[in-house]
């Protein structure tokens, strides 16, 4: 996969200013049991013991409430494949388990996303911590004439719980907006990859339309003006306490080992964030092919680390308050100011001064 470089953006956000691309490759990385443990309740409920679905997982259900307890995904892609094989002849099973999915279940993210201004503002912050989520399939925002496009991401999703997958995060969006929204949904169309089910007419009562199966890509089609609608529980502070929130979580849970860790730690250095992947490859004595190599086989890049660097450092410099921006855009190995406010409001959501200002810098 190409490196994104820090002025790389979604040409759709770029040309729209509406929502950048969620900043993580795939969907493998340490969860919150929440979601484990949701889908042991719901797998209770259809006669399946605890015992069977958490088969091969290593966890226990009085472990899953546990809320300092990380899950891995793959912990969880075992009890999808359980719940699967557990209740093949249960119709629109993916689905279903997506009810149970409320915004509650999300924590400070949820709370995040309530607290924004609008639903764009949500949704940014939603993909900015997409890691603290229980996402498999990525989401993407996009433009396409008059209408408003989240593209679901499911292709590097096991082809064996895919298709229960696609169905949960589809059923799990439409939840959260549902609870969010006094209004109904502006939902135009929603087109699947999936084959069609038994009696899928019924999905129209819950999402407004009847999905067209078979397609292409798993997307759902909105009115644009559906971005532009306030949400009634907006609050500025609120959602500035959260996201720093969001951020120590996500900072704790990307907790660095192995490859990764040893370019943090040379990133880390006097001057280590001027470091290219060469410069670092050469003080680890190895090639930057096998480095390249070896951080994705970590589920990360070299860029990743930099910039969970960069941001780290930026985030304290601006706090103490005693550089301007200028000032640290340059030691953070940026050539221009410009560069460093582009990629700040990539990592954060905000520009350095807004930060600066809301921690009484």
């Amino acid at each position: 996969m190409p490196q994104r470089r820090d002025d790389d953006h979604n040409p759709a956000a770029g040309a729209t200013g509406i929502i950048p691309d969620p900043v993580v490759r795939d969907w493998d990385f340490p969860r919150s049991p929440i979601s484990a443990l949701l889908l042991t309740r719901f797998a209770a409920d259809h006669g399946v013991a605890a015992e069977v679905v958490l088969g091969g997982t290593g966890l226990t259900e009085p472990e899953l409430e546990d809320p300092e307890l990380s899950v891995d995904a793959h912990q969880e892609l075992r009890i999808v494949r359980n719940l699967v094989e557990a209740l093949p002849d249960v119709p629109g099973l993916g689905m279903l388990a997506g009810l149970r999915y409320h915004l509650t279940a999300y924590g400070i993210l949820g709370f995040a996303f309530i607290s924004s201004p609008a639903v764009r503002d949500g949704m940014a912050v939603a993909l900015r911590y997409l890691e603290l989520s229980f996402a498999f399939c990525i989401p993407r925002i996009r433009f396409d004439g008059e209408e408003l496009r989240v593209e679901l991401d499911a292709s590097a999703i096991p082809a064996d719980v895919r298709e229960f997958l696609i169905a949960r995060d589809l059923s799990a969006i439409h939840t959260i907006m549902v609870e969010l929204l006094p209004a109904p949904i502006p939902v135009r169309r929603i087109e699947l990859t999936l084959p069609e089910p038994p009696g899928s007419e019924a999905l129209q009562e819950f999402f407004g339309v009847v999905p067209e199966f078979g397609a292409p890509l798993d997307v759902i089609i909105l009115d644009p003006g559906f971005l532009d609608r306030p949400l009634p529980q907006a609050n500025e502070h609120t959602l500035a306490m959260c996201e720093a929130q969001c951020r120590d979580l996500l900072a704790g849970r990307r907790e660095r080992t192995g490859f990764a860790k040893q370019v943090r730690d040379h990133l880390l250095r006097p001057d280590g964030v001027r470091l290219g992947m060469d410069d670092v490859a050469r003080k680890l004595h190895i090639t930057a092919r096998t480095l390249h190599r070896r951080l994705g086989a970590e589920g990360t890049s070299f860029q990743a680390v930099r910039d969970e660097v960069r941001s780290a450092l930026a985030e304290g410099m601006l706090r103490d308050g005693a550089l301007s921006v200028d000032d640290i855009a340059i030691r953070l190995g940026y050539a221009e100011a410009a560069s460093f406010i582009h990629a700040f409001k990539r990592w954060t959501g905000t520009t350095p001064m807004s930060f600066a200002r809301r921690r009484g810098a």
